[in-house]
């Protein structure tokens, strides 16, 4: 190897350049061999350049073309001529270099996929095993870039608005509520821990006892929970928190925020300001505390009408004091029988005791409880569905939280189904005024729904010894397409209130002090109010990339089982390592000590 200074990217030449010594390296992307001459596609980051070898110009770098295996790396000296046959599909397509030279910097081996087809098939534990060779195939490294952009325009956004930047610890003090944290053993303190940062949340309230003001954070976060194709173990949020402010203060920037994101990265222009809808409502119209907005399908209460129908189920479920709602699906009348039996059967998998569909075609009303609705009543059903001709509408009836997920997953199935959702359309909701604590059935106590420092809606403050379940929060999501991509509250502020939110959670004033001693005593100096917000980097920069799948828009992440395939992570470490931290392993298989 002698000198591989490349002089351009395998993207950059035009015709401009036409009559220039380049140097260029990259990949063999694809190879031509036709006898009397041979052509090399040459890839890097930045894109592909055609090279042209012909023997009688240079006869040692055509016979060294001849050896070279795709994959390899290479140096090509050479000059830039016209292409004889211009493609309008490649950025460089209008030209090609002679190759004067051939230097090979690496050799590899056959590749375990096809790199230079973008349309191969791979099984994804594969790409994640070749993570660094499924880069090279060009969408993931386009993710990067994108998330890249996405950073670099919040943090400018963010200095314009005089937040700060401040990187908080990644050791840290394991704490209840929340998922189960990732746990550190410390060789100095044995037997102690630390815990990796489900959030910085202490942290950054203690920055505003501290006086810092307005703060944010690219942070890396850690949570030990089961896994989805939209979560990981390790994951990045957008952290913020500010004091003296309020939701009518911290929503605009933050919307303000999205707008110069979105219009920077991908050019996209956002309404604001964003809708707004209460827990309570999103439940009732949605199911769902996170509705995708791209859509219509609604929910509607049938409890009145179901009444005046003969069909006894109805009847039964309303007894056991369950609840009936439908939605409509514009045109839906289209659906085949087979459509309609396979919806049914995906609602009896989720739990459903079964589907109602009614559909109005030619002013009347056809459905699978036709004959127990009344001919008089038929107009009532439609009034109250909103159905037009040739729409269809789906009912499910039984216990609210049941009825609600069922209908959530139904509307948005169909909605996929029927191609209802619009491309390159973003629909951002603030949904507000969540409980303040949810009912752990299985410990039979409550939990915060959010976290323990969310100060609970003033209106309800009387409400917090009496009937905590009906306790509002002052706190709130972003949700954007059925994502959240953003969750935050009010902080707690006053040291009486936030005891008496640990004591309504159960903790003794022993565990009180074991765990938040510390933050506890930092509210009784002086705290001012203020307000904060964390927002997915990696979820929005998956929309932001038109994937479904988080995986896409990290450089190295981990399976559904956080796993990580290319590194064989977690794996065991050796019994030395072990005997410094003074722990032992219980094997689960033969449940011994090892």
């Amino acid at each position: 190897m002698t000198n591989f200074l490349r002089s351009h990217s395998c993207g950059d030449l035009r015709q401009e350049h036409i009559g220039q010594k380049v140097v260029l390296c990259g990949w063999v992307n694809k190879t031509r061999d036709l006898g009397n001459l041979i052509f090399i596609d040459l890839r890097d980051k930045f894109g592909i350049t055609q090279i042209i070898l012909d023997p009688v110009k240079t006869e040692k770098a055509y016979k060294q073309a001849q050896e070279l295996k795709l994959e390899w790396v290479i140096c090509i000296k050479g000059q830039v001529a016209r292409r004889q046959d211009p493609n309008p599909n490649m950025k460089t397509g209008q030209i090609e270099i002679v190759a004067d030279s051939i230097e090979v910097l690496s050799k590899a081996q056959i590749a375990p996929f096809q790199i230079a087809e973008e349309q191969c098939e791979i099984n994804e534990e594969l790409r994640l095993k070749y993570r660094y060779l499924d880069m090279r195939k060009g969408k993931i490294l386009d993710n990067l870039q994108l998330r890249h952009k996405a950073v670099l325009e919040v943090r400018k956004f963010l200095d314009s608005e005089q937040f700060v930047e401040v990187v908080t610890p990644i050791l840290g003090k394991s704490t209840p509520e929340g998922a189960r944290d990732y746990l550190v053993p410390s060789r100095i303190h044995q037997g102690n821990f630390y815990a990796l940062p489900q959030s910085p949340q202490m942290f950054k309230q203690l920055l505003m006892i501290g006086g810092l003001d307005r703060y944010f954070q690219i942070a890396l976060c850690f949570r030990d929970e089961d896994l989805r194709a939209e979560r990981q173990p390790e994951f990045s949020q957008i952290d913020i928190e500010m004091s003296f402010a309020t939701e009518d203060v911290l929503f605009p920037i933050i919307e303000k925020l999205m707008c110069h994101t979105f219009e920077k990265t991908i050019g996209a222009l956002i309404q604001i300001p964003f809708k707004r809808m209460t827990h309570a409502k999103c439940m009732e119209l949605y199911g769902t505390d996170k509705p995708d907005l791209r859509f219509g399908c609604a929910f509607h209460r049938l409890e009145d009408l179901a009444k005046k129908s003969e069909f006894q189920i109805f009847h039964t479920i309303l007894a056991n004091g369950g609840i009936i709602k439908g939605f409509c699906v514009k045109n839906g009348a289209k659906l085949s029988r087979k459509d309609i039996d396979q919806y049914t059967t995906f609602c009896s998998q989720l739990g459903a005791q079964g589907l109602v569909w009614l559909k109005r075609n030619e002013g009347k009303l056809s459905s699978s409880i036709a004959k127990y609705i009344q001919e008089q009543d038929h107009d009532l059903w439609f009034e109250r569905l909103g159905m037009q001709e040739g729409d269809c509408s789906f009912i499910i009836a039984g216990a609210y939280k049941k009825t609600n997920q069922v209908l959530d997953h139904l509307r948005r199935k169909i909605a996929k189904d029927l191609n209802l959702i619009p491309e390159n359309t973003y629909e951002f909701l603030w949904v507000t005024d969540f409980p303040l604590f949810t009912w752990n059935e299985d410990e039979k106590r409550l939990e915060s729904e959010h976290h323990p420092f969310t100060h609970p809606h003033r209106d309800d403050l009387h409400l917090l010894t009496q009937d905590p379940l009906k306790v509002r929060s002052a706190s709130y999501d972003l949700v954007l397409n059925g994502y959240e991509i953003a969750s935050g509250s009010q902080r707690i502020h006053n040291g009486d209130l936030q005891a008496k939110i640990f004591e309504i959670l159960g903790l003794t004033q022993d565990e009180i002090k074991e765990k938040f001693g510390f933050f506890v005593e930092a509210l009784t100096f002086g705290t001012p109010p203020h307000i904060g917000i964390a927002l997915g980097l990696d979820r929005i920069t998956m929309i932001l990339s038109n994937t479904e799948n988080i995986r896409d828009v990290i450089a190295f992440p981990k399976t559904l089982k956080a796993q990580d395939l290319m590194m064989d992570a977690p794996s065991q470490v050796s019994k030395m390592q072990l005997d410094e931290l003074k722990l032992a392993v219980l094997s689960t298989a033969k449940n011994e000590i090892r």
